[in-house]
């Protein structure tokens, strides 16, 4: 069974290339489509602009690399010196790479880069979540929060079981919300290993300190030891998976549903 870590379905040694315009801007949209690695992108000899954050528009910020949990998605805009260049996708802890090439100029003729390279923009300016304002036209209404909710992310490799509380899905009880609620929901991560939380049916608004330009998501990663909020505004009833994005701690248990009560009492 291969172990390679593939973007759009190629190897490093025969890598996918991007065609460039001479003096052009390509935007590139990265999603992260593993189920167990976080990917650290950059582009070699470039920084990158972000202006998306999971679809959704946010203000450009200029960084050298992106870090992509299981799920999530970033927008950028870069504009490639004449050559060919490595797009390189480092899996975080397992020192493996992905690689396509970007190519400027008409000739060809520049060698690509070896399947193997490491560009220095790997270890330099890593985008953060504070980093991420939301453009104006999403600047939304924030209303304070009706409820305050803590959930601790708890588990363990040995042994290898993973949940919300301390409780797996589904002995877990629901999440439960009334229709129209405000939500202020907390994970604090109490275990050893960095979780990438997704939320299905709505889009959430990272509380990163930016009061009403906070950007809206669908996955946040909580490191060890770290704390995320988000505000969800309960506007879709029915019942909702809330999970871990690595596939298998979400199947050891780390998931639970959201359930959003329709105020008629009846779900759509």
């Amino acid at each position: 069974m291969c172990s390679c870590h593939l973007l759009n379905g190629r190897t490093p040694s025969d890598p996918p290339t991007i065609r460039v315009p001479s003096g052009g801007t390509a935007r590139l949209r990265l999603i992260n489509a593993g189920s167990d690695t976080a990917y650290r992108v950059a582009l070699g000899g470039h920084w990158m602009t972000v202006t998306h954050a999971d679809g959704f528009p946010v203000e450009p910020v200029e960084v050298d690399a992106v870090l992509l949990g299981m799920g999530e998605r970033y927008d950028v805009l870069v504009r490639p010196d004449s050559g060919a260049w490595p797009l390189v996708a480092l899996a975080e802890g397992k020192d493996r790479t992905a690689m396509a090439v970007i190519r400027t100029g008409g000739t060809g003729s520049t060698a690509p880069p070896p399947a193997d390279v490491r560009p220095a923009e790997l270890d330099g300016r890593l985008l953060g979540y504070a980093d991420l304002r939301a453009t104006e036209s999403m600047r939304l209404e924030r209303a304070r929060p009706d409820i305050d909710e803590v959930v601790e992310i708890t588990g363990s490799m040995m042994p290898y079981d993973w949940s919300f509380d301390g409780v797996a899905f589904p002995q877990h009880p629901y999440f439960e919300i009334e229709q129209g609620q405000r939500v202020r929901i907390a994970f604090e991560n109490t275990s050893p290993m960095w979780h990438p939380i997704h939320l299905h049916g709505h889009f959430f608004e990272l509380v990163n300190g930016h009061g009403a330009n906070q950007p809206l998501k669908h996955t946040v990663n909580v490191a060890p030891g770290g704390r995320l909020s988000f505000d969800l505004t309960a506007d879709a009833p029915g019942d909702w998976a809330v999970h871990c994005h690595m596939m298998m701690h979400m199947h050891s248990g780390m998931f639970n549903v959201v359930s959003i009560r329709p105020l008629d009492g009846i779900a759509s």
